[in-house]
């Protein structure tokens, strides 16, 4: 789509009205020298969200129930929309602007359910729960984040339609005439109580990883050149325009790093980059590392100036408050001051004019997670999933290792063995014994992973399980072994402990780290270092999450955009009965010395 900015600039949004002048004056000359005595400032503040994920209740639909987790959060835009309309209430509504960093139709769900079992892209089909409730808060831009993808370009396309506020991208261009795809920018006027009105621009950044994590949806039709380099074109060009103050909305972390390797030569947390190279940025809305910033300050290397960024944390569970100080001199405005801070969405009631307004919606999906989809032989439990080979966590190695031996049947690769990489991503994950529903298998896979099929030989494999295997605490033999206090050596948290299935195993935790895997075999022989295998991956994992050796590097030969969680529900759905018989036996184990630990 080409991008007319003549025409967008004409749609963007003016807000702001006349703000009263407090007190009066006795006389034209009293009021003169008033006037000249009292400096001449303005104060507006600027809201934000990112990574809201699909969430607009307060609501788990993969327990069924309330969200809660250890620090006691709250989810959702009916919270944040509560959080809102106090700040509205206190700086006065023309006085504030409402925006976001990205990730916003996936995730839940309830984002799956109007993107697959009822999608808005079909015929007279509904509106997206987060388009109506963005809408009905009244947010005035939010840019694209890498998640937007996943559903394809024509769900994409259709929740902007349903938009009333621009999804922004600067770097998302159309491949073919390297014009924006989406607007770059949107403009918004505040009016003041003297002077000229202060004219806003809000520039979009979103993740150049998108041509990798949805290559099978954006590859021929869109390309995404890194943050920086989008934002030393435009930035200028806003300031041009008239822009007393230039806010970045960007789906990007704030440390610089990447997670897929030299696959792009652009950095994926490019936020602080971009604050520290491109001069003329007051503040930056930061997104996609799901971390809680309140205020992090960057000094530009032009300018010598602060750049103030933040980052709320996801699912809305905390908004972020940019608040700005404006001084008017010599016919324009220039900032004086910004300060940042989050609040908190647990600190408040949900906003019962956008529970009302979602309430059917929201009954549907509830419904729809509690169909029954298959039954099962035997209840499994991930409760000792990060020390024991259990059933649960092969449950979702076979499906993927199904799925990858499906995708490439007829292809070159077809007559090579198929592993698979799974983790214990919930200790209290569980399958019933009987009836099995979709809350049921969707609880098993909380993060909104996709699967790829990588090339590795056994070497790599070895290297790969001796990385994974640093999760354990060396114990020596014959030392107590405490189950609570033999994994996550190093803070490793338990989904980067990956357990890989199709190989047997065994882990000498006795031995210091890169010495502990022993006895690897395929179908009863060793592993030959030069073999060749088909690894199932998650596109965490393959794109370099958690920094696991030569997955990134390696050759992909297949990937799909569909979360791995809804592949084990169409699994669950299409055998109609899940036997662990069939699929799970104890291929690894922690021993000491070669003595089992359990």
């Amino acid at each position: 789509m080409a991008f007319d900015r003549r025409a967008f600039l004409g749609t963007t949004a003016a807000t702001g009205a006349a703000v009263a002048l407090a007190g009066a004056t006795s006389s034209p000359a009293a009021a003169h020298e008033q006037a000249q005595s009292r400096p001449r400032t303005y104060s507006f503040t600027v809201m934000g969200t990112t990574d809201l994920h699909g969430n607009v209740f307060n609501w788990d639909y993969f327990t069924d129930k309330e969200f809660d987790d250890k620090a006691h959060n709250d989810v959702g835009l009916a919270k944040i929309s509560t959080l809102v309309n106090q700040v509205r209430a206190e700086k006065g509504r023309r006085n504030t602007l409402l925006i976001d960093a990205g990730d916003t139709i996936q995730g839940t769900q309830l984002s799956y359910y109007y993107a697959k079992v009822d999608p808005i892209t079909a015929r007279r089909g509904p509106v997206h729960p987060m388009a109506q409730a963005m809408n009905a808060i009244g947010y005035d831009a939010a840019a694209l984040g890498n998640h937007e993808f996943n559903y394809g370009i024509p769900v994409l396309r259709k929740f902007e339609e349903q938009c009333d506020f621009p999804l922004l991208g600067a770097n998302a261009l159309d491949a073919k005439t390297l014009r924006p795809a989406f607007p770059p920018y949107s403009m918004h006027c505040l009016r003041t109580p003297f002077g000229r009105d202060v004219k806003v621009a809000v520039l979009g950044l979103t993740n150049p990883g998108i041509a990798i994590w949805d290559k099978a949806n954006v590859q021929g039709k869109m390309t995404f050149p890194g943050l920086e380099e989008q934002a030393a074109k435009y930035v200028p060009r806003l300031r041009a325009l008239g822009a007393d103050v230039v806010i970045v909305s960007a789906h990007s972390g704030s440390s610089g790093t990447s997670s897929y390797g030299d696959q792009l030569p652009y950095v994926e947390n490019a936020a602080g980059l971009v604050a520290e190279q491109v001069p003329g940025i007051d503040a930056i809305l930061v997104g996609h590392a799901h971390t809680e910033i309140p205020e992090y300050r960057v000094k530009n290397k032009a300018t010598g100036k602060d750049v103030v960024l933040s980052e709320p944390l996801k699912w809305g569970q905390r908004l972020t408050l940019f608040d700005f100080e404006l001084t008017w001199s010599k016919g324009c405005w220039s900032v004086a001051k910004v300060s940042a801070k989050v609040l908190n969405s647990n600190a408040v009631a949900e906003d019962p004019k956008i529970t009302r307004l979602l309430s059917d919606e929201h009954r549907k999906v509830v419904a729809y997670v509690n169909q029954v989809i298959g039954t099962s032989t035997q209840a499994m439990s991930s409760a000792e999933g990060p020390v024991k080979d259990v059933a649960i966590i092969d449950l979702i190695n076979h499906v993927q290792a199904e799925t990858v031996k499906g995708a490439l049947a007829g292809t070159e690769w077809a007559a090579l063995p198929v592993l698979s990489q799974a983790s214990c991503f919930s200790r209290t994950a569980s399958i019933p014994a009987g009836q099995v529903t979709i809350k049921d298998a969707a609880g098993l896979y909380p993060f909104e992973n996709t699967l790829e099929a990588r090339l590795l030989t056994g070497a790599q494999l070895k290297d790969y399980l001796e990385f994974s295997a640093r999760y354990f605490v060396r114990t020596a033999p014959g030392d107590v072994v405490d189950p609570a206090k033999l994994t996550n050596a190093e803070s490793i948290p338990d989904y980067n402990y990956d357990a890989v299935y199709g190989l047997v195993y065994d882990i000498d935790v006795a031995q210091p780290v890169g010495s502990r895997i022993t006895g690897l075999s395929f179908q009863g022989k060793p592993v030959d270092p030069a073999a060749r295998f088909v690894f199932a991956v998650n596109n965490y994992r393959a794109s370099g999450g958690g920094n696991f050796p030569h997955v990134p590097q390696a050759k992909q030969l297949w990937s799909n955009s569909e979360e791995i969680r809804n592949t084990i529900i169409g699994w669950v759905k299409a055998k109609g009965t899940v036997d662990p018989a069939q699929f799970a036996s104890v291929d690894w184990r922690l021993t000491r010395a070669g003595v089992p630990v359990f």
